[in-house]
Order: C-alpha cells, then structure tokens, then sequence
C-alpha cells in the first residue's frame, strides 16, 4: 500500500498545503487533517480545501491517523510531540519536514510510543512565500525529500513512506543524520545566512539609496532577497538549532572571502578568473541535475521550488 487512510497535517504552511494539494491530486490520502494555533489558518484550510477537518488542537488532530507530519518549526517539535503521543494510533508512522534533523531527533523521539514508527524527514523544497495559500501541488516535483531513518526502524513502515512520497513526485534518499545537518549547512543554511547578511548591508550602507536598492535591484541583489524574505521564524530556528555545522561552513565561507579579498586587493585577475571558473562549473552540475532550469528568470516566473 502506497498511500495512507488517514494523513494528519500538524501546522499548516507552505510545505503542509502542498502536500495536501500532492496527496490528493495522487490519491494517496483517504482524508486529511489538520492543526494550526492560528483561527485564520484554520479557516483558510478548510476553504481552500486543502484539510477535510481542521482542528484547535494537535491531539484532536492526529486521532486515528496513519500518517503525522509534523510541519511546525524545529524549536516547537518538542512540545507537539507531547502533546500528540498519548493520542497516536497503534502502528502509524510519524515524520517531519524540519532543516534540522538532529534537534528533532533529541526534541521528538524521547516523547513518541514505542508502537508507532518515527522516520524524521525533509523536503528540499519550499518557495519564499508561506501560509496555507501559498501551496501547490507541483512543489515537490522532481526535488529531493530526504529521510534519516533511525536504528532500529521498520523497514515496511519506511518502504511504505517512500512510495507515498515518490507518488507525490519527490525523488527520496536516506541519509544519517549528522551527515544530513552538514549537507544543509552547506547548501542551504550558510546561504540563508549570508543572504540576510547581504540584505542587512544594504540597508545600513547609507551611501547607496533605500530608493537606488529598490530600483536597480534586477541584479544579484534581487536574488538575494528573495532568499531573505523566508520565513523568519523557521530561519531562527534552523541556526539556533544546527549551530555547529552551520558555524563551521560560515567560518569557511569567511576565509573564502578573505582568499578573494586578498586577490582583488593584489590586482591577481588569474586567481579570480580560475575560482569562478571552478564555481560556475558546479552551477552548470546544479542544471544538469534537473534542479534548476538555465532559462533567464527575471523575477516575474511562476513560484518556483528553492531547495531549504
């Protein structure tokens, strides 16, 4: 059985919506509910659709599933998980699509019964926007959904996960879970990081405009500030929570920057020309991939799939 009887959404996002939205349009769920704290969310699931009952509560709302996903940020997985765990049904499969998978691990696991099967995942997938509205069915399409099965996991509950999520499009992968938060920090993580910096540098430099950052933004600064408009909450939590990992690639990217700094200082064109020559290279591997398209996009496209 590829699919699941009962899906329960816990937060209902970009990431949850779209998954609504995938689910149903595979007919890989037979009802989906849903959670959310906030009245306005809860209303805006139901008359989108995307949830057949929304409820006040994650207790209410995982009752006799066979699938939870927890779609709250990293820093609020722990409670979640305790307040849903005296309400799990026997045998069902719990997972996540948190960046992070060593705090959900530590913040998760010690709270679920034995008798259900916990399987942390994470999508890379999202776009800049958030909120019940903002999901769409296609957002997993040929991205990668990662899963960092435990010790000890059921491999028919696993097998049974990965066939719902390759249904949905996604191209899914195992990987260990430190490996995981170091792999993130590279791709990810860091450059959110440095997205932010780069947009918080515009504002304070006061010898260029707030109004000549709007206007000639159609450059590299545009790119990075739809990067910087995620979600603010979800960032906060990534870097609290994989603070190693993501402190050791920025401290990295920092003696990069003093590399280039150095050269241009030194007027040293050759080492320039041969580092860009070797980082476009992986942009081009990126393309190759199917993770990207080499067609110009000056902002005006459909939502796209920005990888977390």
């Amino acid at each position: 059985m590829t699919g699941y009887n009962r899906v329960a959404l816990i937060g209902l996002g970009l990431i949850a919506s779209s998954m609504a939205h995938a689910l149903r349009k595979a007919g890989l769920a037979g009802e989906i509910w849903g959670h959310a704290r906030s009245e306005e969310t809860r209303a805006a699931a139901l008359e989108i659709g995307i949830c057949d009952q929304v409820f006040e509560t994650a207790a209410e709302a995982v009752r006799g599933a066979d699938l939870v996903v927890l779609c709250v940020p990293v820093g609020a997985m722990g409670a979640i998980a305790a307040e849903i765990a005296p309400h799990l049904a026997v045998g069902c499969t719990v997972t996540d699509v948190g960046s992070v998978k060593a705090a959900v691990v530590e913040a998760v696991g010690p709270h679920l019964p034995a008798h259900v099967h916990f399987i942390p995942g994470h999508p890379l997938a999202g776009t800049e926007h958030s909120g019940p509205r903002s999901g769409f069915a296609a957002l997993f399409s040929n991205r990668w959904w990662l899963l960092t099965p435990l010790e000890g996991t059921d491999a028919g509950a696993l097998a049974r996960l990965k066939a719902c999520l390759t249904g949905i499009g996604a191209n899914v992968d195992e990987m260990e879970v430190a490996r995981h938060d170091l792999v993130l920090a590279v791709v990810s993580h860091t450059p959110h990081l440095i997205a932010y910096t780069m947009v918080g540098v515009a504002d304070h430099l006061r010898r260029v405009t707030h109004e000549e950052v709007i206007k000639y933004s159609a450059s590299g600064f545009r790119d990075f500030t739809r990067i910087a408009a995620s979600d603010p909450t979800m960032w906060r939590d990534v870097f609290l929570t994989n603070k190693d990992a993501t402190l050791d690639i920025l401290g990295r990217f920092t003696e990069e920057l003093f590399m280039l700094q150095r050269a241009i200082r030194m007027g040293d064109g050759q080492m320039l020309h041969d580092y860009f020559t070797r980082t476009r290279a992986i942009r081009r591997g990126i393309i190759e991939a199917g993770q990207d398209t080499a067609a110009p996009d000056f902002g005006r496209g459909a939502p796209g799939g920005e990888s977390r």
